[in-house]
């Protein structure tokens, strides 16, 4: 197999980089240009693609995330476009491109791949997230390490209450009326688990009066709806700062929690802000040395295995998550890790497997097991290779 690989910094690039050449594959990188260009219509991108791709007998073009300019380049190569998406929500896969016959796009969300089925598109594929458990497995763990990283709970991600992620603030114009009913929505949301509201209760007197406030428009190339952008772009990251900001003062009120993440956290009194956490191999120990790791999902995913949780338990940690579908059709919950549906059960359940030591265990031993049997990037090359040949 020959391969162009979109190098970008993304999340499981080494690791999928490093499957590829164990399977004795060429791998030629082209760097993407994923934050400085246009990746939806770019003609200048588009023909340094098509260059780089003609003549040389790739088998397929592989990126992580799904960009329109690249499946734009291949299917004028006619060579097959392989996209992994991890990312959510992840607008570019509204693209009108995304039909291209020469596209395979996976994504790590079956909600998100239902409602493109829905759409009648066929270029569509699900494939959850994995975990690099052999390199994992090469980390030793030492005494003095154990000390460094031990705590009750952590959890690594954004609060998302970075200036970056404050789109609800964008909607600060809008009528006292609808800000009620946002709001409402809103609150809503942070208490449902298992089902996405925000979108289909968007009503067209409120999406009108966001549409004043910030007005937008959908792509020329796309055909996602404004209802669609406003609910995943604005509101559910809203809607999981409050969730993380509420979860995390909860516990560590009763716990030592620390959390890693990119800014200062004054809201957060009690909670250990321990900065942010190197991926490759900082993270996989802090997971180890926790007794209890956090996934609190972005509420866009709406039905997926948010990656974190598969590199908690690939390192041998205990998942506390909340619930999330995907999550029933490989894992068992109180036996592979624990899941909750309101922050009252989640504390419940904590305070009952910080008590109970030898279960925590176990469970953190079966979701372990369970990951490096069925869900490594090995399992998941294979996947792709079945689809695409």
């Amino acid at each position: 197999m020959k391969i162009l690989f979109m190098e970008w910094k993304s999340l499981g690039q080494a690791d999928i980089v490093q499957e590829f050449g164990e399977r004795g594959w060429k791998v030629d990188f082209f760097p993407f240009p994923r934050e400085e260009e246009n990746t939806r219509l770019n003609h200048k991108l588009c023909e340094e693609i098509v260059r780089a791709i003609a003549g040389a007998g790739y088998d397929f073009v592989f990126s992580f995330n799904y960009f329109p300019v690249i499946s734009i380049a291949c299917n004028a190569c006619r060579v097959k476009y392989v996209s992994w998406t991890f990312d959510s929500p992840f607008i570019q896969l509204y693209s009108n491109t995304i039909s291209y016959p020469y596209n395979y796009v996976f994504i790590f969300d079956k909600g998100t791949c239902e409602d493109l089925w829905g759409k009648g598109i066929q270029t569509v594929y699900y494939l959850p997230m994995a975990a690099p458990v052999s390199r994992y497995d090469s980390y030793q763990l030492d005494s003095q390490t154990y000390d460094i990283y031990k705590t009750d709970i952590s959890f690594i991600g954004s609060t998302y209450k970075e200036k970056k992620n404050r789109f609800y603030e964008k909607l600060s114009g809008v009528s006292e009326k609808s800000k009620g009913y946002l709001d409402g929505l809103v609150q809503s949301q942070k208490m449902i688990y298992g089902d996405f509201i925000l979108e289909r209760l968007l009503i067209p007197e409120v999406l009108e009066d966001m549409m004043s406030a910030c007005p937008l428009a959908v792509n020329a190339d796309g055909f996602e709806r404004l209802e669609w952008v406003y609910a995943n772009y604005f509101m559910a990251r809203y809607v999981t700062a409050l969730e993380r900001e509420a979860v995390l003062n909860a516990l560590s009120h009763k716990f030592k929690v620390d959390l890693y993440t990119y800014e200062q956290t004054p809201e957060l009194e009690k909670v250990r802000n321990m900065g942010t956490a190197e991926i490759m191999k900082e993270a996989p120990l802090i997971y180890r040395c926790s007794k209890i790791n956090l996934n609190i999902s972005l509420k866009s995913i709406l039905t997926g295995i948010p990656l974190r949780a598969f590199e908690i338990m690939g390192s041998g940690g205990f998942l506390a998550s909340n619930y999330q579908e995907d999550f029933l059709e490989f894992f068992r919950p109180d036996e592979d890790f624990i899941c909750y549906m309101s922050l009252e059960e989640l504390m419940d359940k904590v305070e009952y497997y910080m008590a109970h030591e030898k279960e925590r265990l176990e469970i953190a031993e079966n979701g372990y097991r369970k990951v490096k049997m069925a869900h490594t990037y090995k399992q998941r090359v294979d996947n792709i290779l079945e689809n695409i040949m």
